[in-house]
């Protein structure tokens, strides 16, 4: 399917959560000297504008989300760190400090790797191809050494690049979850991509909905990984009709180990700041409901060991 755009959804709060944790990720990596890859099988355009620019499928303008996700941290000076270091990444692409563009991964990846590694995308939509190679073209003039686009259905394309040469990686995994069938494309892409690349990193971001595909996926996921995070952030509560997204989640097989502590200490500010409020009846106050996160380990931590009671013997 060819219909769905992400530029009308850009910087709501998935790509919040979605983009902070792939910072997060990629900083964790760069600690290391040892070159890597990044793969990320539905790329988008690569950059969105919030203010029209040149052409009206560049904007997204006719779906403002952004103003209940980014929007609400532009302004804050009281941001956790991973946070922090997702809003300055944003950041970036407006210099002037008003929030106008968004960089998806595909940029916000690029603007963190080393000259070492390396970063494939695939996305299928024409339009945005063209799109994409434009943006990545604008913030590296070298990226043809570094970067290489395909025009190519990338749960395909994804496992003719594993394990990649470094035998370091990251797969970022992230359809539109339009076609019902991608849930299970998911489930099959992490299943033979760690049965080709078993020490890699994937990040499968995807969509909390009423739809026992969405209900079902993360459990199916932690089936496949022994070592996974599992986070999730909900801004409201599910739709009387069972329609919209109520939130999204993110599912890491082989995570950073700093990365569950890290996230569990932003989360609930997270969830607190980006709560949808709803009206409540006849002028009572606006109430917050529904709204809240999860963090979940393969191996839950352990306790804190019990304190002793040291008892000092007078001689």
């Amino acid at each position: 399917m060819l219909s769905y755009r992400h530029v009308f959804h850009a910087g709501n709060h998935a790509d919040v959560l979605k983009h902070t944790v792939l910072l997060a990720v990629l900083d964790y990596f760069n600690q290391k000297d040892k070159p890597y890859w990044v793969i990320d099988t539905h790329a988008g355009a690569g950059g969105y504008r919030f203010d029209g620019g040149r052409a009206k499928t560049h904007a997204a303008q006719h779906s403002p989300e952004y103003a209940d996700g980014i929007g609400r941290l532009w302004a804050r000076n009281d941001l956790p760190p991973l946070l922090a270091a997702y809003v300055a990444a944003v950041r970036h692409d407006n210099p002037d400090g008003q929030l106008r563009r968004y960089p998806g991964s595909p940029l916000l990846t690029l603007r963190q790797l080393r000259p070492q590694d390396r970063l494939r995308l695939f996305e299928l939509h024409p339009a945005d191809v063209r799109l994409l190679g434009e943006a990545v073209a604008a913030v590296a003039p070298d990226a043809i050494k570094r970067v290489a686009i395909r025009q190519e259905d990338g749960f395909t394309g994804l496992q003719t690049l594993l394990p990649p040469p470094s035998r370091r990686g990251l797969i970022v995994i992230d359809p539109a979850y339009e076609d019902k069938r991608d849930y299970a494309r998911v489930v099959t892409a992490l299943k033979e991509g760690l049965a080709r690349f078993a020490t890699g990193t994937y990040l499968i971001w995807y969509p909390l909905l009423q739809k026992n595909e969405s209900i079902l996926l993360a459990g199916r996921l932690k089936k496949l990984a022994p070592d996974w995070l599992n986070v999730t952030l909900t801004v409201q509560e599910p739709g009387a009709d069972g329609l919209g997204m109520h939130g999204s989640g993110v599912f890491i097989a082989n995570p950073p180990w700093t990365l569950a502590k890290e996230l569990r200490e932003t989360l609930p500010w997270l969830a607190d700041v980006l709560a949808i409020e709803k009206d409540a009846a006849r002028g009572t106050p606006h109430t917050k409901v529904g709204a809240g996160w999860t963090a979940e380990t393969a191996t839950p931590p352990l306790p804190a060991p019990p304190r002793r009671e040291v008892t000092r013997v007078r001689r």
